[in-house]
């Protein structure tokens, strides 16, 4: 009912911003990734836990058949009690142990690491997201073009059909006009599924139950303001979540290494206990009278010989922190190869993008003046099909490049650090 309830604050006309807030807080991965930090935590919580002293209570009673006996001057002697028991507080007090201070160098690091994870989960769920919706976007403006090309299609095979009927032009062009009708029609049902596909891709990745229906709003004067990106930023890896993670992930290496170089040192811990003992030949008056002793400690343990452990630890360890190094090494050159990509992607597209953004108006009016000129007798019907055909091709192609260069932006602004997750 907690779930549901969530899924339907969702209004059914929804923006790209209302898409990426529900995403960041119900889509799976994100609530996974909050889920490991809590999870940390009370790791953290645990492994801290052994500084606080450690308070145990416990209790034994026995019962004897037969009484031991000891040798004694030659002979034996019975000693003990038929009945006893024994009532007993302890408690234990870490002073130092290597392995808690070990858990109190980590846990600031260990935090950082799981925060770091969660800003990477919510940058994958702000891309994904984004780029679906643009997808679904563009899948509609392809089913728009193409119910306009219907329209004009249909209004060209009456023309055509008149004109044969009028004697003014054979059978061929209503023909021709019929097959490109029916072309189109099987492309609008095409466009149709592609759009459910689509939709249900993007619910997928906002995690918004898929019989939750979704309309999306935009505005497209916004989405041609927001192509533009300044290509001229330079990259600064550091500005990359992937590598601030294997940084820290470095840091806990490193303290790794410090645990076992460390591992000599010694354990010390105090301990204290409290205990009520009672002692009675008979069962009922067991607990009449009880005999108090208590006692204090300290507790040293040093490890003196470990079969080479250590040494063999200390030194995967530091094998360890060569990898990360490793590892933050090809890590960079990977970030550098994705700037590259991304901005040569970007790039090309805003170049498609403007080039293909005049071409629709001018499409327009060519097809316009030929469909006239047809119904005047001066052009034949090839010239309408193939005005019809340029005048589609630009528009899809027009759309096409929109959303692409949006999609690139993602990937670019990705590839930089710098895409926001604040919604």
């Amino acid at each position: 009912m907690h779930a549901q309830a969530k899924t339907d604050s969702l209004p059914t006309a929804v923006s790209l911003p209302q898409c990426i807030s529900f995403a960041l807080k119900n889509q799976p991965s994100a609530k996974q990734a909050s889920i490991d930090e809590q999870i940390n935590e009370k790791n953290i919580g645990i492994a801290l836990a052994d500084w606080l002293p450690q308070i145990n209570a416990g209790g034994s009673a026995q019962h004897y058949f037969e009484l031991p006996q000891q040798p004694f001057n030659g002979g034996f002697i019975t000693s003990g009690v038929a009945n006893s028991s024994t009532l007993s507080l302890t408690g234990n007090q870490v002073i130092y142990n290597n392995t808690v201070a070990l858990a109190s160098r980590t846990s600031k690091y260990s935090r950082q690491y799981y925060k770091q994870n969660i800003l990477s989960t919510q940058i994958n769920v702000v891309a994904d997201v984004s780029k679906a919706f643009y997808d679904v976007l563009l899948s509609q403006r392809q089913l728009a073009i193409i119910n306009e090309d219907i329209l004009r299609l249909q209004r060209s095979l009456k023309d055509a059909y008149a004109q044969y009927q009028a004697g003014v032009v054979d059978k061929t062009d209503y023909k021709q006009a019929t097959i490109s009708l029916n072309n189109e029609l099987a492309s609008r049902k095409q466009a149709e599924e592609a759009i459910k596909s689509k939709i249900a891709y993007l619910k997928q990745v906002m995690g918004l139950t898929p019989q939750k229906p979704i309309e999306l709003v935009y505005d497209s004067t916004q989405l041609e303001r927001e192509t533009v990106i300044d290509t001229l930023q330079a990259l600064d890896v550091n500005n990359r979540v992937e590598y601030k993670q294997l940084q820290t992930q470095k840091t806990l290496d490193n303290l790794n290494v410090d645990y076992y170089r460390w591992y000599f040192l010694p354990s010390v811990s105090a301990f204290g206990s409290y205990n009520l003992g009672y002692y009675s030949p008979n069962l009922s008056d067991l607990y009449s009278r009880s005999f108090p002793n208590s006692l204090v400690g300290l507790n040293v343990s040093v490890p003196i010989f470990t079969g080479n452990k250590r040494i063999q630890n200390v030194a995967k360890a530091k094998l360890q922190v060569e990898r990360a190094d490793l590892d933050i090494e090809n890590t960079r050159n990977l970030i550098n190869t994705e700037y590259t990509q991304a901005l040569a992607g970007y790039k090309s597209s805003y170049n498609d993008y403007k080039v293909l953004r005049d071409n629709v108006a001018l499409a327009k009016d060519v097809y316009n003046v030929v469909f006239l000129q047809y119904r005047e007798g001066i052009k034949t019907y090839l010239n309408v099909i193939t005005a019809e055909s340029d005048l589609r091709t630009s528009e899809l192609n027009y759309y096409n490049a929109l959303f692409n260069v949006l999609s690139t932006k993602i990937d670019l602004q990705k590839a930089l650090g710098t895409l926001s997750v604040q919604y």
